[in-house]
């Protein structure tokens, strides 16, 4: 009687772990995904930074080249000496640094909506971790309870039998 009871109980064990086990998966396939969203998450910001500098470089060349075909073409042009002193380094460099400027003021609202994803999917990961772990919690619970049912059924049993 003792033995089939012990029995009944670990088929009803299994049958709980086979039914949370599913879930189990479940939760730690959904971590896994938004482990790999986020890593692609980070590879997109370092993409898109990567761009940015292209960007810049690709600026300052063409700027460059500009001040160069300049200095070469001035000269050449007939034009009247006109007292005019050569402009100022520090013009130049505002020149130079206007479309960084723009560029940089672009891109700027693109990357708190990056920051912003990134927090969000932080978030899902903590709230997936926590309900793992209330799950385990719950299984732990009802093997507690089981055998605590078992327990009562075997000195409920003892009990009869000693009257």
């Amino acid at each position: 009687m003792l033995l089939l009871l012990l029995l009944l109980l670990l088929l009803l064990l299994l049958l709980l772990l086979l039914l949370l086990l599913p879930l189990l998966l479940l939760l730690l396939l959904l971590l896994l995904l938004l482990l790999l969203l986020l890593v692609l998450l980070l590879l997109l910001l370092l993409l898109l930074l990567l761009l940015l500098l292209l960007l810049l470089l690709l600026l300052l060349l063409l700027l460059l080249l500009l001040l160069l075909l300049l200095l070469v073409l001035l000269p050449l042009l007939p034009v009247p000496p006109l007292p005019v002193p050569p402009p100022p380094p520090l013009l130049l460099l505002l020149l130079l640094l206007l479309p960084l400027l723009l560029l940089l003021l672009l891109l700027l609202p693109l990357l708190p909506l990056l920051l912003l994803l990134l927090l969000l999917l932080l978030l899902l990961l903590l709230l997936l971790l926590r309900l793992l772990l209330l799950l385990l919690q719950l299984l732990l619970l009802l093997l507690l309870l089981l055998l605590l049912l078992l327990l009562l059924l075997l000195l409920h049993h003892h009990h009869h039998h000693s009257q």
